[in-house]
């Protein structure tokens, strides 16, 4: 490799083709298309090259290094420029070099802590001439890598186009796309020299407190920069670097004048906290100090900063909670008793979709406290005031007769207090029964209160489903939905099935089914569904004598909604396939109790399986793999394959030939091989053919391939009648073996030239490869510290 010295030394006869000290963010600035073209083609040429030919390039460095790196300092000097693509090209190239100094060069020790928290690899960067060689680019890479870093994903205040800080209204994902990587580099840079790393970015903090070098993009990307490498040093430098970056950034937010110096200062300091929960585990008036500041910033009306405080406080609750509820030294009561007496002044200034995350914060830290009667005492605590609202709103509603309920004000109230409740539901888990209860008759009370309004309001309308889209009527729905929501979220929480059996589902039966056929089909709320769907996976066969009741309720109501074409109505689609699939899973003795029902239900499933919308169709595939399974182990098994078994087979094939079903090729083929297996093995031991005379078979397996011949013969008339039996044969041979069996059907569709692109055939196995390089990849971060953002890591959020 002659070339990379001819461009920095020259040839020989002329002056090198690039001055290695050259400023190229000024070049490119200042440069013509022609200069930006060359400056591009550089970084791509010096990216490869290296990618190609570093061993080489590091044999000659021996030597002499200047050459080397004078190459990478001009590529350091590129990745200044102003350009995006350049920027990527480059810093695709230093992942890859900072990842194999990591690999080759750091020496791993046993970390001495648990291995919970994540500690750093030790290394000894003086033993390595490899790491002295590049030593001089890593510092200006490091200085790069700080000066540029992209917003993570959780800073929602940006500069837009006019200079103003704003709120983020649309998430940008290149930007997170380049975040990760540079997050990746700048750990990888960080470990293999955590001294640099440190002095670089304090450094470039002073100068923001002196004012020096004071923007909101030099504070923004430092910070950003800061944020990412928790994680990647040792507890001890952690707490030391910390110490002085959340001092020095405190003390900005005082110094600073004008909203939007302030608002910017406020973003970094709830990013760089939110990014350290193991140091604020370990010092509790850090972490004191920390939420303290984030209750001021819930009253800051700065777009954006509101709802940044609640995010990072719902965070730091979830990883500190334990913090919370337990006495510290030197305070007089835990920070949750303070909290909950202070708790209307906090959220005072806060929207309603703020206060549900504040809510669900302090449901976490509730959740941490061990001891239940003290646990039981906090939660009433916490919904006081929200318990207070829905006491008054009742008391008003028995006074006026129920017509306060028909206020808009009351009905956004209402839907306040119930979401509130569904997200300390969410937090809380099991616990939280103990305050449904002490709501739960007078909220089905209100459910049916809106069901009989929306019923009286559409019949005055005379029936017109106009009506459904006023503010009114709309807003009676979201307290109904809402209500829904709530009793989904704690049946899925729960841990006590009897409970749940005998307490709450008897009182919801009549005013959620009784209500769900009543109404008409615009009025139907699709989360009834997917509410008795959660129910049946939760407690299993022990909702079996209740299904007849769900089903007579939904099922034919919904089917006559959805069957009139594939586009009405597409949450009722999904939620009634999906609460089929749980009753045939969980409760299938219910399904035989009708034959007229039953019939229902595998026209149902037809209709599913052939649906084009393709999660519709999978939960129908699903649904009739696993119905054959459980009429296998039955004793209607013969008199079910007489009836349905042809239609069946008949219905699989035309969707497996059907392009639009490509995607539900493995389950099709796993349906399929189903019911060969039934008829090649004798499981079958009625005849399928009819018994009229009108057909002459002797056996099941000869009946059924006739009956192929015919059909293929029909459909497919390029191919012959001895292909035809050769693969009807090889279907029946290849059964038992899924994976033979399936690369069988792949060749039948290909020579039925069915498929022009033949990909999707092998969705399954393309999944499981991305599946596999997911967990690899994921095993490597986690073997790397700090390459997993903390909020990603499995490490334990109670500890102390």
């Amino acid at each position: 490799p002659q070339v990379a010295p001819a461009i920095l030394r020259g040839d020989g006869q002329g002056p090198p083709m690039v001055n290695a000290d050259l400023d190229m963010a000024q070049v490119w600035a200042s440069g013509t298309d022609h200069d930006q073209t060359f400056i591009q083609n550089l970084a791509l040429f010096f990216s490869c090259f290296f990618r190609q030919h570093l061993q080489i390039a590091e044999r000659t460095a021996q030597a002499d290094p200047t050459l080397l790196q004078a190459a990478l300092s001009l590529l350091v000097s590129i990745s200044h420029v102003d350009d995006q693509e350049t920027f990527k090209i480059c810093l695709e190239y230093w992942n890859g070099l900072t990842s194999d100094l990591y690999h080759t060069e750091c020496q791993f020790q046993p970390p001495p802590q648990s291995p919970l928290v994540l500690a750093p690899a030790a290394l000894s960067p003086a033993a390595s001439p490899r790491l002295q060689l590049y030593a001089p680019i890593l510092t200006k890479l490091r200085q790069l890598m700080v000066s540029r870093m992209a917003k993570p994903e959780e800073v929602l205040i940006v500069e837009d186009e006019n200079g103003e800080i704003v709120r983020e209204t649309m998430k940008d994902s290149d930007a997170i796309t380049l975040y990760k990587t540079m997050r990746e580099t700048l750990v990888y840079l960080t470990h293999l020299n955590y001294d640099d790393t440190e002095n670089i970015m304090l450094d470039k903090l002073q100068y923001q407190v002196d004012g020096s070098q004071w923007s909101w993009h030099n504070l923004n990307t430092l910070c950003w920069a800061i944020g990412s490498i928790s994680g990647a040093m040792s507890e001890e430098d952690e707490k030391r670097f910390l110490v002085t970056v959340i001092k020095d950034l405190l003390g900005l937010c005082e110094m600073k004048r004008g909203k939007d110096n302030k608002a910017v200062v406020a973003s970094n300091i709830m990013y760089v906290v939110g990014q350290y929960p193991r140091f604020l585990r370990a010092h509790w008036k850090f972490l004191k100090t920390v939420v303290n500041k984030l209750f001021e910033f819930m009253h800051e009306l700065h777009p954006g900063v509101q709802d940044m405080a609640c995010d990072t406080f719902l965070k730091i609750s979830q990883k500190c909670r334990r913090k919370f509820v337990i006495l510290q030294v030197g305070e007089a009561m835990p920070f949750i008793d303070e909290l909950t007496l202070n708790l209307r002044s906090v959220i005072s200034d806060l929207e309603p979709g703020q206060v549900h995350v504040f809510y669900e914060a302090v449901g976490y830290m509730v959740a941490a406290q061990s001891d239940a009667p003290t646990r039981d005492a906090l939660l009433m605590k916490l919904m006081e005031w929200p318990n207070q609202m829905w006491v008054d709103i009742l008391a008003q509603a028995k006074q006026t007769n129920g017509e306060n309920l028909k206020s808009p004000d009351v009905m956004k109230r209402l839907q306040t207090i119930v979401r509130t409740n569904e997200r300390v539901a969410v937090a809380l888990g099991h616990p939280y029964t103990v305050q449904l209860g002490h709501i739960y008759v007078d909220l089905l009370n209100v459910y049916k209160a809106y069901s009989e309004l929306i019923n009286s309001t559409i019949a005055a309308a005379a029936a017109n489903t106009h009506v459904m889209h006023t503010s009114g009527v709309r807003a009676m729905r979201a307290v109904k939905k809402e209500t829904l929501r709530l009793l989904d979220t704690f049946i899925e929480k729960s841990e006590d099935a009897d409970l749940v059996l005998t307490k709450f589902v008897p009182p919801m039966l009549d005013p959620v089914l009784g209500d769900y056929v009543r109404s008409i089909p615009a009025a139907r709320d699709p989360e009834v569904l997917s509410l008795f769907c959660c129910l049946i996976n939760k407690l299993q066969s022990a909702m079996t004598a209740e299904v007849p009741r769900v089903f007579e309720a939904v099922f034919k109501s919904t089917l006559d909604m959805i069957t009139k074409n594939f586009e009405d109505f597409p949450e009722h689609r999904s939620n009634l396939f999906n609460l089929l699939r749980a009753i045939n899973h969980h409760c299938f003795p219910a399904l035989l109790q009708g034959a007229d029902n039953f019939t229902l239900i595998i026209e149902s499933i037809k209709w599913a399986f052939k649906h084009t919308e393709r999660t519709v169709a999978e939960t129908g595939l699903h649904t009739l793999l696993e119905l054959l399974q459980n009429v296998q182990a039955s004793t209607v098994m013969n008199a079910f394959y007489v009836q349905y078994y042809l239609g069946l087979l008949q219905d699989v094939f035309a969707v497996l030939t059907d392009t639009l079903h490509k995607p539900g090729f493995k389950l099709q083929a796993m349906i399929l091989a189903h019911l060969f297996v039934a008829v090649e093995s004798g499981a079958i031991t009625s005849p399928l053919w009819p018994q009229d005379g009108s057909v002459a078979a002797t056996s099941n397996g000869q009946y059924v391939r006739e009956l192929l011949l015919q059909m293929f013969t029909t459909s497919f008339p390029n191919l012959t009648a001895a292909q035809l039996q050769s693969t009807i044969a090889g279907m029946f041979e290849r059964c038992k073996d899924q994976s033979a069996f399936k690369q069988h059907l792949r060749d039948f569709l290909v020579q039925v030239k069915e498929f022009g692109d033949s990909t999707d055939l092998f969705a399954e196995e393309r999944q499981q490869e991305l599946e596999t390089k997911a967990k690899e990849v994921r095993t490597r971060q986690e073997q790397i510290p700090g390459l997993l953002n903390p909020h990603q890591r499995n490490d334990d959020m109670t500890m102390d």
